[in-house]
């Protein structure tokens, strides 16, 4: 981030009297990496924030919080910080201001992009095609070209990697994370700890996901919907390389891989989705940044509908039904792949360079 902001300076507050308590030392990533300074810098202060997973641990463990008079709440004051510096390392330049109001943002652009897609179904479509049952290899292509689809798909999802990378160039740089040159070792021990969560595990023995009391729930839920989406993006390389190598053209057989990935990343998602909606209802509420729920709730509903139109899309695809569940599935697909860099999902290109940072400063310490 380039200024200090009120969460900026709250935050390096309640860091400064974690540092000296360090009751905490052990509870996740972030207060060994704090105890390797002594003061605390904006980039400190940002990268201490995305090192965070929010599992509450140190909230309700600590004897400063509210309602003491030091008033230390991390995950509250962290979630703020993180959410500025999306805003603030946002690609292009300007972009930032799309997370001022993210939940009308991402709940506006699905619904615009599964109308628009809809709308143009019926306009470009002959009705005939568009709502009978079409069956055999190549029936998706009779709805939507397949000239047309590769071009929306490449086009929304190379613009969302780009927008990402850019993104993570900048926090990289202003964070200061350079200076730490990450090499092999700390790849390996980064992609560990994202692969397997390892800091919503709160030790071992689990996080307050909900209340004062240990629960593995949000790690799984979020492993369920991480995982689910890696499947179906799975799903999606294998029936590109059936496509252009060996000419069987989708749909494919039910028990095919291809569908097989995506039946089952669609159902992981969905079991995620849901799940981690439910925590963020019913947890308490005072270790949570309020204003920053409507953006939560968005994104999690879009990755809940785009799994579930793809469920409903396999299960209507040879009825007459297919072509408005098609238009439907991908309208949703498309405004996620252009909502990727503005939304809460980056936070795992920021989450993940933190990971990298902190296992380079691990390794020279």
């Amino acid at each position: 981030m380039n200024a200090e902001t009120e969460a900026t300076a709250d935050a390096r507050r309640m860091m400064e009297i974690c540092n000296a308590c360090r009751y905490c030392e052990s509870y996740c990533a972030v207060f060994p990496a704090m105890t390797m300074r002594r003061d605390f810098s904006l980039g400190d202060i940002t990268h201490l924030a995305n090192l965070c997973h929010g599992c509450k641990g140190c909230y309700h463990a600590c004897q400063y919080a509210p309602p003491h008079a030091f008033g230390v709440n991390i995950p509250q004051v962290f979630a703020e910080v993180r959410q500025e510096s999306y805003a603030a390392h946002a690609w292009p330049e300007g972009a930032g201001r799309l997370f001022e109001k993210n939940g009308t943002l991402v709940t506006a652009v699905a619904v615009f992009g599964a109308t628009l897609a809809m709308l143009l179904s019926v306009l470009l479509v002959d009705p005939s095609v568009l709502t009978s049952a079409q069956r055999g290899p190549g029936a998706f292509f009779r709805v939507v070209p397949h000239w047309l689809m590769i071009l929306l798909g490449l086009g929304t999802f190379g613009w969302a990697i780009l927008a990402m990378v850019m993104g993570g160039i900048r926090y990289w740089r202003a964070t200061g994370a350079s200076a730490s040159q990450p090499g092999p070792y700390a790849a390996a021990v980064a992609a560990h700890d994202i692969a397997t969560l390892r800091n919503l595990g709160g030790g071992g023995h689990g996080c307050n996901d909900v209340d004062d009391s240990f629960s593995m729930q949000k790690r799984l839920f979020h492993q369920a919907l991480f995982g689910g989406f890696m499947l179906c993006f799975a799903a999606t390389c294998v029936g590109t390389i059936y496509h252009y190598f060996f000419g069987w053209k989708s749909p494919h057989a039910f028990l095919s891989l291809p569908v097989q990935l995506g039946f089952w990343g669609g159902l992981f998602m969905c079991v995620g989705a849901i799940g981690l909606t439910r925590i963020k209802i019913i947890t308490d509420p005072v270790p949570v940044a309020r204003r920053l729920l409507g953006g939560e709730f968005a994104i999690l509903g879009l990755l809940f509908l785009i799994a579930a139109t793809g469920l409903l899309l396999l299960a209507l695809r040879h009825t007459g039904a297919m072509g408005m569940m098609l238009a439907l599935h991908l309208g949703l697909v498309f405004s996620f792949f252009l909502l990727m860099p503005y939304s809460k999902m980056v936070h795992g290109v920021y989450r993940g360079l933190s990971l990298l940072r902190h296992a380079a400063e691990k390794k020279k310490a």
